[in-house]
């Protein structure tokens, strides 16, 4: 049990490290970003179809139930959905104010989850709702000095989407998550499809290699060990894990681009994260 428990949360810190270089990989593609996300997915989708079929028996085991129920397809948009929204603010807004507005995303799905799983929320998740307001205050009120108000707004929106997303992959019980995962990169290539007429990039070596490294390894290998990390791990311990995320995306960034984020993204960003680790480790 204990190997299997490493297993899993191993597999979460590596995702989280991946999931980090997002927002300098999308900071060096210059192309719609639409088509980023679109182009991204696609590999993606078909990394982990490659990888399915090279390390599993049977690939598609389960696909046919999971795909008849609702929760499944909206799981699969509101993934969709937070990837795209994740792209746009990182072009409209500083990688650092989009990573930590996406963080709050656990208070989001605690409020989620009492109307859609039936789930109330404990003391400590209130307590966390309160302290992420507050942090969310202190980076909007730079945000209006800055003009980046659309990207803040954008990229709260994305935590708000990806806290639907992870609602409904627990209203799939014992459905795999991969294929939800799948089918919203999917979902997101279709979508692009008509920015490549009228917004064509310009493909260099670095974009391309830049694409590649998001579809294959970014979010393609990341999904895979996301999948397999869930299963084992408690949402709890993930969340904690996870911190890596918010703490190396800024920092990948100021080191190759010199971008470095405002004071009051810092602050806001710190509450943000030590609240939701607080309620993490105090669910637990």
């Amino acid at each position: 049990m204990a190997r299997i428990s490493f297993g899993g949360r191993f597999a979460i810190f590596v995702c989280a490290a991946l999931w980090s270089t997002s927002g300098l990989c999308i900071k060096l593609v210059d192309a719609h970003p639409f088509i980023i996300a679109g182009m991204r997915s696609l590999i993606a989708a078909a990394t982990m179809i490659a990888a399915r079929a090279a390390f599993m028996r049977k690939p598609l085991r389960g696909i046919g139930d999971a795909i008849k129920t609702p929760a499944f397809w909206a799981a699969a948009v509101a993934y969709s959905a937070t990837m795209i929204t994740f792209v746009v603010a990182n072009k409209l807004t500083a990688s650092a104010n989009v990573i930590l507005l996406q963080y709050s995303a656990p208070v989001w799905a605690a409020l989620l989850g009492i109307p859609l799983i039936k789930e109330k929320p404990r003391a400590e998740n209130w307590a966390c709702l309160t302290f992420v307001l507050c942090g969310l205050v202190v980076i909007f009120y730079g945000a209006l000095a800055s003009g980046s108000l659309a990207g803040d707004t954008i990229a709260l929106a994305s935590g708000v989407l990806f806290a639907l997303n992870s609602v409904c992959m627990r209203m799939q019980k014992n459905a795999d998550p991969a294929y939800s995962m799948i089918f919203s990169h999917f979902i997101t290539a279709v979508f692009a499809v008509p920015f490549f007429f009228t917004s064509a990039p310009l493909f260099t070596v670095p974009t391309a290699a830049a694409v590649f490294f998001m579809g294959t390894v970014q979010m393609g290998f990341a999904s895979i060990l996301f999948a397999y990390g869930i299963k084992r791990v408690k949402a709890a311990v993930a969340m904690i894990i996870a911190c890596i995320e918010p703490v190396l995306n800024p920092l990948w960034v100021f080191v190759v681009t010199g971008e470095k984020p405002a004071l009051n993204v810092i602050v806001g960003g710190a509450i943000i994260v030590l609240a939701v680790t607080f309620s993490a480790v105090r669910s637990r």
